[in-house]
């Protein structure tokens, strides 16, 4: 994990970033005076630290959790593959047009078990992120993901995907080479496909995006994420023709984890480190690992076609609706 001052403080951390600086003042000032012992007041400050993380995750609001989802130092898809995982082979392109950067995928072994892992992935840096456009995939991007989804279905293995998308590429040429279709596509197939699917949103989770690998027979959701139809932003935009209403927005949206477990449209709420997945790799990846093999545990043994009618079910019963009477 970068340490300070490397690391990026949100708006609302910044009493966290005040309390590494009087560290980085207690380190300098124990250099100058070597006779004075100042272990005890850095002990306290680091103890202060993990304090404020705690006590700032705890009053979070709806945007400061999209906030957080967004954070630059956030694990991404191949970050908590690595940590979760051993032996991950990457596999390229969809066999039609090219290989999507913003899609990654490929087997791994999870706790001894071959499993197909598939997800968005955002850069890490200005560079980066513009090969992986941001995390907003193709259509070659979707049909990759199906096409692996099939591979993993052939050799019986079950599939784990990760979600976190500001939604599907919205250009033009993504268009003229079917981008809804794409989606669409991906999600009648995944109802039917006959292994175990687990779909996990660990950071931004929007729009038919996020649904285009986001069908399957439990949807996890990690605590400082968000999971909606649009973003805050876009949503402000719309209503009130500027971006200054996002706060009210996102509370309006009901987009948390929180809500969404309300709602009944995921499963399970996957806690995180205090103050975000951001401050500890290990611990997000080895809490989230131990979800997801809980999670296949539970639907490994369920016979294939049984294991499609639940899903249907499953989907059958999200929304809320009332019948009028002519």
């Amino acid at each position: 994990m970068p340490q300070y001052p490397n690391r990026q403080f949100l708006d609302f951390e910044q009493p966290i970033k005040e309390l590494y600086e009087q560290i980085e003042q207690t380190k300098k000032l124990a250099e100058k005076n070597a006779k004075i012992d100042y272990n005890n007041t850095l002990l306290q400050l680091e103890q202060s630290i993990v304090d404020k993380r705690k006590e700032i995750t705890q009053h979070l609001t709806p945007w400061q959790r999209v906030q957080l989802s967004r954070h630059p130092d956030r694990p991404y898809t191949l970050k908590y593959i690595e940590k979760m995982t051993a032996n991950f082979l990457e596999l390229h392109g969809d066999r039609n047009i090219k290989d999507d950067k913003a899609m990654v995928g490929g087997f791994a072994e999870l706790d001894g078990e071959t499993v197909m892992f598939i997800g968005q992935q955002k850069g890490t840096n200005t560079k980066t992120r513009q090969l992986r456009n941001f995390g907003m995939a193709n259509p070659e991007g979707y049909r990759k993901a199906l096409r692996l989804m099939r591979l993993a279905e052939k050799f019986n293995k079950p599939i784990v995907t990760l979600i976190d998308t500001p939604g599907a590429f919205p250009g033009l040429e993504a268009e003229e080479r079917g981008q809804g279709e794409a989606i669409a596509r991906n999600i009648y197939e995944m109802v039917r496909l006959k292994v175990p699917i687990i779909c996990v949103i660990i950071g931004e989770g929007a729009s038919g995006g996020a649904l285009g690998i986001g069908v399957g027979d439990k949807m996890l959701m990690m605590e400082n994420t968000w999971y909606t139809v649009i973003s805050p932003e876009s949503c402000s935009s719309i209503l009130w023709r500027s971006w200054d209403k996002k706060e009210i927005a996102a509370e309006q949206l009901k987009l948390t984890a929180t809500d969404m477990k309300g709602f009944g449209l995921v499963d399970e709420i996957v806690p995180e480190p205090d103050g975000g997945a951001h401050w500890d790799y290990n611990d997000a990846a080895q809490i989230l690992k131990k979800h997801i093999i809980n999670a296949l545990n539970e639907f490994k043994d369920v016979e294939p076609q049984q294991r499609i009618n639940n899903r249907i079910a499953k989907y059958e019963k999200m929304g809320f609706w009332n019948v009028a009477s002519v």
